[in-house]
């Protein structure tokens, strides 16, 4: 403890005044626009608004089991440079456009880093990564970033962390996961129950598979619980359940959980439960055992097992950028574009092909049996 903190405490207690019981360990407390003094500066467009609700019908469908069509969420591990997600939009645009009939397409996203300690901890926490923490600049550019997104016609996902920050941007994005360090959190389950699009739950990242079970139980159902306003006031939020939660597969302990055994075991479970089995792989983490490369052949495996007739198998994500790869995060020097500063991505002419590839087997269907 400081000096003169001690010494200030024992002064305190000599002449009778009661000692400080709160705060001790907070250096400041800096007050944050609301939420809708951000929404009245960057305010929803006619034309992301159209792109968010139709990208969630086209999700839910897909859920519900009436669209045919796979889930494709594709881009960044996370997102540093507005710049460059921008162009990468672009070009997914005109992907998804081209194969549509076959993938729902949606960009990741991604604004916060979970950390095991510490770490970088996203876009919106310290939006020009150099430890300045300007978490209002943050979230004016994230709303801003997913709205331009939205605008190009593309649905963005995200994944949802800070149960706070929905209430900022949450109107902009299509589709949310709740991330291998959370699903267990009562608060995330609750939050999740009152949020406006489907909800993916990942395992565990020991491959604990029941906690997401149990988070996509928890989910459905109506809560109460603490949570802001569009003020900014504390309030007691109640939700009605959210019908659309479902499963992300991201192996655990090093290893996989896409393949057909493992698909089989968690979609019966879910059966056990009552649950619609509702599966989306995530070709990157464990399931690749962290070689952004593999990220093909997991998909490979993915996309033959829906030809084959694993209807349960409704999507996958994958991590990819401009440029493959990683880089530190460096803030003295040059940054390469359109590299990731987390976790290493497959490149975007890699990427192209996976997506044809999927599209091809998709569209061809079955093989003959043997």
């Amino acid at each position: 403890m400081d000096k003169a903190l001690q010494q200030e405490r024992r002064a305190a207690r000599s002449r009778g005044i009661m000692e400080q019981t709160q705060d001790l360990n907070v250096v400041s407390l800096s007050p944050l626009l609301t939420p809708r003094e951000l929404k009245a500066e960057i305010p929803m467009t006619e034309t992301a608004n159209q792109t968010v609700v139709r990208g969630r019908r086209d999700i839910e469908a897909v859920l519900r089991g009436e669209d045919p069509r796979m889930l494709a969420i594709v881009g960044p591990c996370s997102i540093h440079d507005p710049a460059a997600a921008i162009e990468y939009a672009k070009l997914l645009k005109g992907l998804a456009d081209e194969l549509g009939d076959q993938l729902v397409v949606l960009m990741r996203a991604y604004f916060e880093k979970p950390r095991t300690t510490i770490g970088w901890k996203g876009l919106i926490n310290d939006p020009y990564l150099d430890g300045s923490y300007n978490i209002d600049a943050g979230l004016r550019i994230a709303r801003k970033l997913l709205l331009q997104i939205n605008e190009i016609g593309l649905p963005a996902a995200g994944e949802v962390l800070d149960p706070i920050l929905p209430q900022y941007i949450a109107d902009v994005l299509t589709w949310v996961s709740i991330g291998a360090r959370t699903t267990e959190s009562q608060t995330h389950r609750e939050m999740a129950s009152g949020l406006s699009m489907p909800v993916g739950f990942k395992n565990s990242t020991d491959g604990n598979l029941q906690i997401a079970i149990d988070a996509m139980e928890s989910a459905r159902h109506s809560h109460h619980f603490l949570g802001i306003d569009q003020e900014g006031h504390t309030a007691v939020v109640a939700t009605r359940g959210n019908p659309y939660g479902h499963i992300i597969l991201r192996g655990g302990r090093g290893a996989p959980n896409y393949d057909p055994v493992s698909v089989t075991h968690v979609s019966e479970d879910m059966e056990r439960h009552g649950l619609q089995p509702r599966l989306v792989v995530d070709c990157s983490h464990a399931n690749s055992g962290r070689r952004f490369n593999l990220q093909r052949h997991v998909l490979r495996s993915v996309i033959q097992q829906r030809v084959d007739g694993a209807k349960s198998l409704m999507g996958f994500m994958i991590e990819s950028n401009l440029r493959e790869g990683s880089q530190p995060i460096d803030i003295d020097g040059e940054r390469a574009y359109g590299v990731s500063i987390t976790d290493p991505c497959i490149g975007w002419d890699a990427t192209e092909q996976l997506l044809r590839y999927a599209h091809r087997e998709l569209k061809d269907g079955p093989k003959s049996a043997f």
